[in-house]
């Protein structure tokens, strides 16, 4: 089974949350600490978004965010900026920004959109034939998540790592592409909202059978690497497509199953009538 403490939401997004220790800006120049307290006021915002302290639709009231996280204006200033070209805040006419919702159906097209990049992406690399170091980088990827998975529980730990092994195996694959333009693209993609392949992973976390989906998700990745490796572009790309329908299937229990009301990012989407 696995387990772990409920609370960490920034998965939903394809975002894990690390602790924020900058160094102390007696040794930073003042631009350098200037960036710190952009990062640390990103951070926090986007926790409060995903923890639902900012529910959707709510304004970002500059001043009051400026002194809830201890630091001058400018710094919450581009923070706001960052967050809304990560798609998570929206720009109101009128000035300012507020938290965004999102429709059951973009989120969806969203995740589709990236299994459909990806699937394009395994097929090319088995077409041209993947760079070998960037194939031994993803069998060390895989390997890291079968010895993760050989545990009879993710902890709160061991569930982030799974995370960070499993966004890299992804990012990997875009990279055996060959193509920049296809790797750029798939990467925006993979930034929207609610679209990473992490994305909802906490579901399956906190569900029945977790263990069991994970065990899939992860034998799908060792598929398409084997697929790609013999070069069988036809059958990685749909194994890539096919892996994607996990993401939506964790999006339908999220926004309707048991686990929605401990969810608190999953407010954001507007689910369909």
């Amino acid at each position: 089974m696995v387990r772990r403490k409920k609370g960490r939401f920034s998965a939903i997004f394809g975002y894990i949350s690390y602790p924020v220790n900058p160094p102390s800006p007696s040794v930073l120049s003042h631009a350098e600490a200037g960036g710190s307290q952009v990062v640390k006021a990103q951070l926090r915002l986007r926790e409060m978004v995903l923890a639902g302290e900012l529910p959707g639709g709510a304004r970002i009231a500059e001043v009051a965010i400026s002194e809830l996280l201890g630091v001058s204006r400018t710094p919450v200033r581009s923070a706001l900026m960052r967050l809304e070209q990560e798609g998570l805040l929206e720009a109101l006419p009128s000035g300012g920004y507020a938290v965004r919702t999102f429709s059951e159906r973009d989120v969806g097209d969203a995740i589709e959109l990236r299994g459909t990049l990806e699937g394009l992406s395994a097929r090319l690399a088995a077409e041209r034939g993947a760079p070998q170091m960037v194939l031994r980088e993803a069998r060390a990827c895989l390997k890291r998540i079968d010895e993760l998975m050989r545990e009879p529980a993710l902890d709160d730990a061991a569930f982030s790592r799974y995370v960070a092994y499993n966004e890299e195996f992804h990012r990997l694959l875009a990279e055996m592409s060959g193509s920049p333009l296809i790797a750029m693209q798939t990467e925006r993609v993979t930034n929207l909202p609610f679209a990473s392949p992490s994305g909802f992973v906490v579901v399956e976390a906190n569900s029945p059978g977790a263990r069991d989906r994970l065990l899939v998700a992860q034998d799908q990745h060792w598929q398409v690497l084997d697929a790609i490796e013999n070069r069988e572009g036809t059958r990685a790309e749909a194994l890539m497509r096919e892996h994607s329908r996990i993401a939506q299937r964790n999006l339908r229990e999220a926004l309707h199953g048991a686990e929605s009301d401990a969810l608190p990012a999953v407010k954001l989407i507007r689910r369909r009538d």
